[in-house]
Parts: C-alpha cells; structure tokens; sequence
C-alpha cells in the first residue's frame, strides 16, 4: 500500500535530518516537492506503485503565501485513497537564531532580519502545523536525538495502531511543544531535596524507594493511567496517529522521570506502541 509522510516546519529545526533518516528507513523522498506536483505525483502512485513508503518535504517556499494550496494538496491525497501523516518540526526562535549564526545560513525568507524572518514563517507554516500528527520541538534535542525518534515513530510506520508517547521534563526549561497532555507532577515529594538522592535520576531505585513511600504518588500514577484507559480508544477511533503524554517537575530528573518509567511499565504488553524520552536526562 502506498504510504505518505509529509515532512515539513521551520527553517533550521530538522527538515533535512528528518528526510535522510527516513530514507535510510526505506522511504523514497522527496525535497521540496512544488504542491502543484502532487497531483501527478500521486497519480503515478496509484497507477504504478513505484514506491511502498514515500516522504515528501514541504516548506513555505512551496506554498507561496496561499493557505490553501495545502489543504487541496491534503484533497488530492484523499481522493486518491492514498494515507498520509504529517510530520512537523519547531523549535523556538532563540534556537534558530544560534543555529542559523553557527551555519551562517540565509534563511529562506531572506528580505528581513533573522528573528522577524523566523516569524513570518512560523506564521506561514500554521495551517500546516494545525493539521499536523505528529509535531517534534528540536529546540532541546540533538541530531543523533532526532534521528532515533524518527526512527521510533515512523521507521516501521503502522497505520493500524495509535503510538502513545511518555515524555518527561522539567518545567523550569520550558513546556514541551509537542506534548497533547501535561501533568505536573511538582505536587509530589521531591527527592531533590534529599542530599543522597540529588545526584541520582527517576531510573534509581533509590530516588523509586523515596517516592514509594508516599501514598499520594501511586494514586498520582493510578489516576493518569485510568484517564488514559479510558480515552485512548476515542483518539484512535477519531484516526489519532500519535498521542504524546508529557509528565513535568521541577527540573525533569526525579519524579517525572520515575512516572514515565512507571507508566511505560503499565502500559507496555498492551495494544499500542510504547515509546519514552526524558528530555533534560539528554
């Protein structure tokens, strides 16, 4: 069966590591495909099967400043019955300026400064972001980062089951962009405070023992785990691809780390795929 993953986001924030990992996972891509050429493109698809998996980049140089070229290109997918997913990669624009002053890159909205560049693309890529399954902020991960979540989430890309995603940080860094929801987990006892524990990370059992003891923290982890139970067969039925669950302390090391670690625990055997990142242990 023919397979789409449309690749698109800001300038900077990963496009083209994005697009080579999937090549090396066996997709066929394509950089930069004018939206105009989709038609035919999809034509060919669907009359000569040239390719099982197929990745497509999108930038706002294809759209031309016209919302609705994406949205007919999105139509000219669906007419066709061929299934697509859309990747988009953000970071924040304090980022993107460090990036684009280590690579002396121009950006491709070039007739203004960087930062208001940044911003005007931001703002011309929202329809797509809007729409977008799977959104990844590269503000805080690394190539190699990158690449293996890639890798995780679309490598062996399976448009049966909805991917649940837990996703532990600290909050005094800034939320998680691509988070659906976030519970904070800063109501809990914090192992921070315990000289012994300080060092350690959510994965020790020292740092599991401390927060045991407290009652409140396994009806924490009861109370995530059944809203979940209860509402991941309404976001798979609704054809959700993706669901990320972003667990927050204070500073994602301690008790976010250990409940991600918990809920993986909980959840895996089940009938989704189970993936985790703790974003400041990077």
């Amino acid at each position: 069966m023919n397979q789409i993953v449309i690749v698109s986001g800001l300038s900077g924030s990963g496009k083209s590591v994005a697009l080579a990992t999937l090549e090396d996972c066996g997709y066929y891509c394509i950089d930069n495909l004018p939206v105009r050429l989709l038609e035919p493109f999809a034509r060919d698809l669907c009359e000569n099967h040239p390719f099982d998996r197929t990745a497509i980049s999108i930038d706002c140089r294809n759209l031309g400043g016209d919302d609705d070229l994406f949205d007919q290109a999105l139509e000219i997918l669906s007419q066709f019955q061929i299934p697509y997913r859309i990747l988009f990669l953000t970071a924040d624009t304090r980022t993107l300026i460090q990036r684009y002053s280590e690579t002396r890159r121009r950006h491709p909205i070039g007739d203004r400064p960087l930062a208001d560049a940044i911003e005007q693309e931001r703002r011309l890529l929202e329809s797509i972001a809007a729409r977008a399954d799977l959104i990844i902020d590269t503000s805080r991960t690394n190539i190699h980062q990158l690449r293996q979540e890639i890798r995780q989430r679309l490598g062996g890309l399976d448009n049966r089951r909805l991917s649940l995603c837990f996703t532990s940080f600290g909050f005094k860094h800034g939320l998680p962009l691509d988070a659906d929801f976030v519970f904070d987990a800063r109501c809990l006892p914090n192992p921070h405070w315990e000289p012994r524990l300080r060092p350690l990370t959510g994965k020790d059992d020292g740092v599991a023992d401390y927060l045991e003891k407290y009652p409140e923290t396994q009806r924490f982890l009861d109370q995530i785990e059944t809203f979940l139970r209860d509402w991941l067969p309404r976001f798979e039925a609704q054809n959700r691809s993706y669901l990320t669950v972003a667990i927050g302390c204070t500073g994602g090391q301690h008790r976010s780390v250990y409940l991600v670690e918990r809920l993986k625990r909980a959840f895996s055997g089940g009938p989704y795929p189970i993936l985790t990142r703790h974003r400041e242990l990077s």
